[in-house]
């Protein structure tokens, strides 16, 4: 039997609802609108599918964004598979001008009831700032609670701020705002620096709004919190393993006459000798279309050293409970082997945790594999404890998820160590597999 050719059977597209097919010729779908650049989750029962959008273009300013995309932007969104209609969506930033998209996939879960003892179909969703929502599979309502909290004065003019920001009652992987206390450094003048840097800098907690004038601190910065690789779940034990980042980023938005004298452009406008756009993402942006363009300090780092600025640890793993969402145990993640001043490895081992991408599996035999971090190791970790088991040297960057299967009765393990230049890791293009002992 030969197969049909695979057709369009629809499309959907938030500033052209009417459009359900593809554009007539000579015509796109709405450009700049949000994207979905993580992983999509299914439901094949309710026959919905759940995708998690991005914030709009540009990511730092939105004084020119439509009421579709603040309505749709960073939000959990149920696309019915048979129509390609909305069913449902919540939002997880309003108005989001800290690229606090939604970069971890959405899990589907069986939630218990605390009442009851029954359980309901839910799906799981991290986010950058830290917050855990559970919404109901089939109507988006939240089943743990759901707050608003008012957000700080300032930013730029021109631009329109929500006046209040989600918050999750449930559980956060957020920590507390930073204090002058937390700025560190390697040497007394790499503090120095820090903490004068933290004064001068626009700070009111999160959400603090982008500034011009002078520098912001965002925290957590645009890597989480949550990101790609989102959180495992032991649906026996009822336990969610979230690895996170705790680190902040230190902007500024650029006006347009400023970012013109630096010759910044949009990427498909690049010409050998424009200022580089190879680096940390939002670092000399353009924002083309804005007022302003952007420059961010990811990592917020020492210009001497470029150790960062807040005291470690920047990366942790926690286990939480599912049913209450309480943390069983919390601890850093990552050691010092592969970091150190001006980028030349300590090959320490001491564990300060480090940033990390990249999420965990979890084994029935209470087991966590999980790499992520900077040093380019591979970790089994004790569900229980939070104890490490095992590790071993991966030959490149380990940001991406392990996957666990069997086969003829034999365990297997495999990485894809493919490196990340932002976490600044090797480069590579191994896939590399454990084995248990055939015995």
């Amino acid at each position: 039997m030969t197969p049909r050719p695979a057709s369009l059977a629809w499309a959907w597209d938030l500033g052209n609802p009417d459009l359900t097919g593809a554009p007539p010729e000579g015509e796109t779908y709405t450009r700049g609108t949000p994207n979905m650049w993580t992983q999509a989750t299914g439901d094949e029962g309710l026959g919905l599918v759940y995708l998690p959008m991005g914030n709009s273009s540009v990511d730092y300013y939105g004084g020119n964004r439509s009421a579709a995309e603040n309505e749709w932007a960073t939000s959990l969104v149920a696309i019915d598979v048979t129509t390609g209609k909305p069913a449902w969506h919540f939002q997880t930033v309003h108005y989001d001008v800290w690229d606090y998209d939604l970069g971890s996939q959405a899990t589907l879960i069986e939630f218990p009831n605390r009442d009851s003892g029954g359980t309901t179909p839910a799906i799981l969703l991290p986010s950058k700032q830290g917050d855990i929502y559970i919404l109901d599979r089939a109507t988006g309502e939240p089943l743990v609670p759901v707050g608003e909290i008012e957000t700080p004065e300032g930013g730029v003019e021109g631009d329109a701020y929500a006046d209040t920001q989600p918050t999750s009652g449930y559980h956060t992987l957020r920590k507390d705002d930073l204090t002058e206390a937390d700025m560190w450094g390697v040497t007394p003048l790499d503090q120095l620096f820090c903490r004068i840097a933290f004064r001068k800098a626009a700070y009111n907690g999160i959400y603090t709004h982008p500034t011009a004038d002078q520098r912001w601190i965002q925290y957590p910065g645009y890597n989480g919190g949550s990101d790609w690789g989102s959180v495992a779940v032991d649906t026996d034990r009822g336990i969610i393993v979230a690895n996170y980042n705790d680190v902040p980023n230190y902007n500024r938005l650029i006006p347009r006459e400023e970012a013109n004298e630096r010759n910044l452009k949009p990427i498909n406008e690049k010409q050998p000798g424009d200022e580089s756009g190879s680096k940390a993402e939002g670092e000399g942006d353009a924002q083309a279309g804005a007022p302003y363009a952007i420059d961010v300090n990811a990592g917020w780092r020492a210009p001497v050293t470029g150790i960062p600025c807040k005291q470690p640890p920047l990366g942790g793993i926690r286990a939480i409970d599912l049913k209450t969402g309480e943390t069983l145990w919390d601890r850093p993640l990552g050691t010092a082997r592969r970091n150190g001043p001006w980028g030349i490895p300590s090959f320490i081992p001491l564990s300060i945790g480090t940033p990390n991408n990249g999420g965990s599996v979890v084994t029935r035999g209470g087991l966590i594999f999980i790499a992520a971090a900077t040093d380019n190791l591979i970790r089994a970790i004790d569900e229980k404890t939070g104890e490490t088991l095992w590790s071993d040297v991966l030959p490149a960057g380990g940001q991406a998820n392990p996957i666990v299967y069997e086969q003829d009765g034999r365990q297997y393990l495999v990485i894809q160590a493919g490196g990340h230049h932002f976490m600044e890791t090797p480069v590579g293009d191994f896939y590399i597999a454990y084995a248990l002992p055939e015995d």
